[in-house]
């Protein structure tokens, strides 16, 4: 079987072909970065226009040939932006008389690593990481979820980004406060470590959020003050992360974490959980981000499990991973 994969639910367009027996063989990513960067933030309405006029020039990119199913991008996401991948997957279903499958996103993220030369087996706890979405999963098997624990409020990744904002770095600033950060003294200021003292796997990164935004109105911002701002944001935000995870892996028994989403390439999250005493797998840095190879590997083991979609276009903007 041989699949194309659609992704488009935010800002990148992105499109795969993955092979049954020989695993990944294309995929190309078109990020719309620069148009949204002057507005601070995603624009839906730019982001589905540009995904329409985007889609189809990736996808003669890529040159598809012998595809014997497509999937597509359902949900969560921006509603515009995932109707315009599961208009054209559907379509395209139909006219060249193959199945088609909606595919949720955060099960993309989640199955991401199963596209490395050394993916996990199930089962398995999995820390979800993207911009959106903050979740601890306990894996039995393909599409077998049980949520442990979510954010109440911010994303960790949001977080990132605004008080990236905050510290005047451009949209989108979460990986260039991380980069910052690697300048900082980690002892000048103390930010919490949100809900590590209640029982449970919730998040909540609100708070940590308003924290920096407090010390960043008091202080001076020089480059170094910057730094050390942001270094000791992220070392509270990694330990969050890295303290969830193992009671997640205590509470279930598992011996294996799987992370993945945009902040699982975080450097220091991947450092801090190198010494979690559990076999951590990742995927490739350029499929921590949206993309769609993880979209083409999710809908080929769907449509290999006799899994298809109807002739309807349906997309879900809010979906929870447990009600796959």
């Amino acid at each position: 079987m041989r699949i194309l994969g659609l992704e488009t639910s935010c800002d990148e367009t992105a499109v795969a072909i993955y092979d049954a027996q020989k695993g990944l063989l294309a995929h190309v990513l078109y990020s719309q970065v620069a148009l949204h960067a002057e507005y601070g933030g995603v624009v839906p309405e730019l982001a589905s226009r540009d995904h329409s006029a985007k889609l189809l020039g990736l996808i003669d990119e890529i040159k598809p040939q012998g595809i014997t199913g497509i999937a597509f991008t359902v949900g969560p996401g921006l509603a515009g932006a995932l109707l315009v991948g599961a208009a054209l997957g559907r379509s395209l279903g139909y006219a060249w008389g193959v199945p088609a499958i909606g595919v949720h996103h955060m099960e993309g993220h989640l199955l991401a690593p199963m596209l490395e030369p050394h993916p996990p087996e199930f089962p398995f706890v999995a820390l979800l990481v993207s911009g959106g979405h903050t979740l601890l999963v306990n894996v039995a098997g393909l599409g077998q979820y049980q949520i442990l624990g979510e954010s109440v409020d911010d994303a960790v990744g949001e977080a990132f980004d605004k008080t990236a904002k905050l510290l005047g770095i451009p949209y989108p600033g979460g990986a260039a406060l991380a980069a910052l950060s690697e300048q900082g003294n980690p002892n000048r200021f103390h930010f919490p470590r949100p809900m590590l003292n209640r029982a449970g796997l919730d998040f909540s990164f609100s708070g940590l959020k308003t924290a920096a935004a407090q010390i960043i109105a008091k202080e001076t911002l020089d480059e170094q003050t910057r730094a050390d701002i942001a270094r000791s944001f992220q070392d509270a935000a990694v330990e969050t992360l890295s303290v969830k995870c193992q009671r997640a892996l205590q509470v279930t028994g598992q011996k294996r974490l799987v992370v993945a989403g945009g902040v699982g390439a975080n450097k220091a999250l991947r450092e801090a959980l190198a010494h979690i005493g559990a076999d951590v797998y990742f995927p490739r840095h350029e499929f921590c981000t949206d993309n769609g190879a993880m979209i083409a590997y999710v809908g080929c083991q769907r449509l290999l499990a006799g899994q298809t979609s109807d002739l309807s276009i349906q997309i879900w903007p809010r979906w929870s991973l447990d009600q796959i």
